[in-house]
């Protein structure tokens, strides 16, 4: 029975909760121009008429409406134009710099697979005190990790480089 009324004392407090949550706000704007917000109400202050805030938070809820398209805002008139001629000087530009970009990139990715082969062959080793060659294996995977991250990211800035390329014209 008290498991019954706990349940149903809790569910009433959150029925009850958004209507105790719920403030009035007021601006008051005194002599000398100052503005005072308040919950508390002033004389000659003026309840301010607020919605209350989205708490979505970016959630997609449901209830908005997506963007689509056809509900996009269209441009004003009084926005720059730009005629075909200088748009096309302009690709070409951005296109001749990265490709300079994808030249050099494509460099430092043969750089880096060199010294990924060269890191490879060269394991990690130490002397003990006895004069025995060990392998320093731990040392080893951390560099060979370090050499594979920097061929990956060569990689992947090839191949956004190359889209990025292709999106152009």
């Amino acid at each position: 029975m008290t498991k019954q009324i706990t349940f149903l004392s809790v569910f009433l407090s959150a029925l009850m909760l958004p209507q105790l949550v719920h403030a009035e706000i007021y601006k008051h704007v005194d002599a000398e121009g100052r503005i005072t917000y308040s919950n508390v109400k002033i004389k000659g202050a003026k309840k301010l008429q607020l919605e209350p805030a989205d708490t979505n938070f970016g959630t997609d809820s449901g209830s908005e409406k997506k963007r689509t398209p056809s509900t996009r805002t269209a441009t004003p008139a009084s926005f720059p134009k730009v005629d075909e001629g200088t748009q096309n000087q302009r690709d070409s530009k951005r296109k001749e710099i990265l490709q300079s970009e994808l030249d050099g990139e494509k460099k430092a990715l043969e750089n880096a697979k060199k010294a990924y082969e060269e890191g490879a062959s060269n394991p990690e080793v130490y002397k003990t005190k006895d004069g025995k060659t060990m392998r320093n294996v731990p040392k080893f995977d951390e560099k060979m990790k370090g050499l594979q991250a920097e061929v990956d990211a060569h990689q992947r800035n090839i191949e956004l480089l190359e889209k990025e390329i292709s999106n152009i014209n």
